[in-house]
């Protein structure tokens, strides 16, 4: 069964109906461009929730190491992380079926419009020609009407007796004239039926029932895109969920992770202040004769109060560069902590120094590479900056050596010196620290082919030769050297601009 053969006379159902399809599909991608507003609204209402918990509390809250803080931190990342995700299925329902659909309607609509406009077409043509055989018809009818007339005129005036034989010769030629012209009309008219019956044969039987069933296959394609588009509702979420059950479960993770045992060492090493707690305070004899001003001085309660509570927020001393304003504990802590930091500066410095140190000594050697006076500002800053850092580190060691005392002093300077000795001195080659890792047993990392010829003069550097395949041992680390491995056995740093990475 078949719209050709069975609704051939239904133009107008068949119309309505294919109209209602296309809208059908409209509507759907409005439903669906409502449905990713709704979800970028709720991505956008996640995220803004996310960032606003986040800056919630002081910046050592939100950098504390407590598990319950950390967690909380942890929980605000999945969100926005979960919150992408929801963005991300709005984004594939826009692309995946709003966009292809919406092309996919305008195909339609233009394909419908094209098989409607063929339809009207042919019956324009099928009712032109019963027009036109409407017309030979009234011609037919009345040519006959006029012949016999006429005939009937001619048999009359034959009879009259009064008529003459020209009267009667004119009047039989009249109505000859008519006969032949009523034939031809018939004639006319029975061609213009026979074309009319088989034009009429292809337009109910050929012409419509191809058109409808175009219209039917158009129709058919159109549910089952629109069926692919339902599906994608779905679908497209369903590839997210992994993703999404994944934030879901970072998020009870979060919480499983907190260890309120942890978290309260954790406090205590934060603020252990490391003071003694008071001792009894002594009886004082008033019968034996003392003083009330030295009685009223010693059960002062501010001054002991003052006493008991050192660090309280009403009597916070102001701050110091030795962190002295911090008990005992905490101020071991902070100046430990700087000396790293300073350790860590100090230590990047020199190894900026060794780099500035190497490059002009390349330059004094390849005049062509560089000028080596360009680099000397650079030099003296990183210099001048050493220096500083090692005041410093000098100022906030000795803080800390008279904070702890004793053993642990002299452990904790002795750690921080081994820290700081390259830095100690300056005249120490300043590749001695590549040629104590060339004692180690490296691989390779991967090859390079040399694009010039270099001289390594410059102790530390090796020699090497145009085309000459090296194994690169450690990588350019931004200072525009790397260090390569010859096929003789000779190690050394080579400007990475001279090689070409690959065999």
């Amino acid at each position: 069964m078949d719209w050709g053969t069975d609704l051939w006379d239904q133009y107008d159902h068949i119309d309505k109906h294919t109209q209602s399809g296309l809208d059908l599909v409209e509507r759907y991608i409005k439903f669906v461009k409502e449905r990713t507003e709704i979800e970028q609204s709720y991505a956008k209402q996640l995220r803004s929730l996310s960032k606003k918990y986040a800056k919630r509390g002081s910046k050592e809250e939100q950098d504390c190491k407590f598990s319950n803080h950390a967690s909380l931190q942890e929980i605000l990342n999945e969100l926005n992380d979960y919150a992408g995700q929801r963005e991300l299925i709005a984004e594939n329902m826009i692309t995946g079926i709003c966009v292809e659909l919406t092309k996919y309607l305008q195909d339609l609509k233009q394909e419908r419009k094209t098989h409607l406009s063929d339809a009207k077409k042919a019956q324009q043509n099928l009712e032109s020609s019963f027009k036109q055989l409407e017309s030979t018809k009234k011609r037919f009818a009345k040519e006959w009407a006029e012949a016999d007339k006429a005939t009937q005129q001619a048999e009359k005036t034959e009879s009259d007796l009064n008529a003459t034989r020209l009267d009667v010769e004119k009047a039989k030629q009249h109505a000859h004239s008519r006969t032949h012209t009523a034939e031809e009309c018939r004639n006319d008219y029975a061609a213009q039926l026979q074309k009319y019956n088989k034009e009429q044969n292809f337009f109910y039987y050929t012409e419509i029932p191809q058109i409808f069933n175009m219209m039917q296959d158009m129709d058919e394609r159109r549910i089952r895109k629109l069926a692919e588009g339902y599906g994608q509702f779905s679908e497209i979420e369903k590839k997210v969920q992994p993703i999404i059950s994944r934030c879901l479960e970072g998020i009870s993770a979060a919480g499983v992770k907190i260890n309120e045992k942890q978290d309260s060492l954790l406090f205590i090493e934060q603020h252990k202040s490391g003071f003694e707690r008071p001792g009894d305070v002594e009886f004082e004899d008033y019968s034996q004769g003392i003083k009330p001003a030295t009685s009223d001085s010693s059960l002062n309660p501010p001054k002991v109060r003052a006493k008991l509570w050192p660090f309280s927020k009403k009597n916070k001393p102001p701050a110091a560069e030795d962190f002295s304003h911090f008990p005992p504990e905490q101020q071991k802590k902070r100046l430990q902590a700087k000396i790293d930091d300073i350790t860590k500066e100090l230590q990047k410095a020199q190894d900026q120094s060794d780099a500035l140190e190497k490059m002009k000594g390349v330059y004094e050697q390849n005049p062509q590479m560089g000028d080596p006076s360009s680099l000397e500002p650079q030099i003296t800053e990183t210099s001048q900056n050493i220096g500083r850092l090692r005041g410093d580190l000098t100022k906030y060691e000795t803080w800390l050596s008279e904070a702890v005392g004793g053993e642990e002093a002299a452990n904790t300077i002795n750690n921080n010196t081994q820290h700081g000795v390259v830095a100690a001195n300056p005249t120490q080659n300043i590749y001695t620290e590549f040629e104590d890792e060339f004692d180690d047993i490296e691989s390779p990392i991967g090859q390079c082919t040399a694009l010039y010829t270099f001289e390594g003069h410059s102790e530390g550097t090796v020699s090497i030769t145009e085309g000459e395949l090296l194994s690169i041992m450690e990588e350019d680390k931004g200072d525009g050297w790397m260090r390569v491995l010859r096929s003789s056995g000779e190690e050394g740093y080579i400007p990475s601009s001279y090689v070409k990475l690959g065999p």
